[in-house]
């Protein structure tokens, strides 16, 4: 028997408005095969969820993804189709038990993957990859542009 009353019933959904602790939101879609909050879509939500920054500095394209809990080896970094980098993995689901009681799973898992088309002056020979605390950098160093010889043409007649 727990201390602290329960405010679900027994489809886990919350029964009362005035819950403090529960920030669910009503899914007018729930009951639909294509719902929002059906097991699909929890499965999916790590792709939606996997952020990742990118910036240009003036040597090199730096890309840096937040995947907490994610050790190298589950992270795949790769070059498809000579400019398209891809960054990928998988965050497993934790093991349930039967005497476990789940009040709230908010952590995504299921795969994800993130694709982006670098501009020409990447050195696509020489990406390197470090991941450090749960934070992947992806660094492509940049070529020098450059600038077009402009050949003046004398216009006859």
């Amino acid at each position: 028997m727990s201390l602290i009353p329960s405010f679900f019933n027994g489809n886990g959904r919350r029964t009362s408005i005035f819950d403090p602790f529960s920030l669910d939101v009503w899914d007018p879609f729930r009951d639909f095969p294509f719902s929002s909050s059906s097991e699909a879509s929890r499965e999916t939500s790590a792709l939606v969820n996997t952020r990742i920054d990118w910036k240009e500095t003036q040597q090199a394209h730096v890309f840096k993804a937040d995947l907490p809990g994610i050790k190298k080896e589950e992270v795949k970094v790769e070059v498809e189709d000579d400019r398209v980098l891809q960054i990928r993995g998988e965050r497993n689901r934790e093991v349930e038990e039967k005497n476990d009681t789940w009040h709230r799973v908010e952590r995504s898992s299921g795969q994800f993957m993130r694709r982006f088309r670098l501009p020409e002056n990447a050195k696509m020979d020489q990406i390197k990859a470090s991941m450090e605390n749960g934070v992947l950098t992806v660094t492509i160093p940049k070529e020098e542009v450059k600038k077009a010889d402009v050949k003046s043409i004398e216009i006859s007649g």
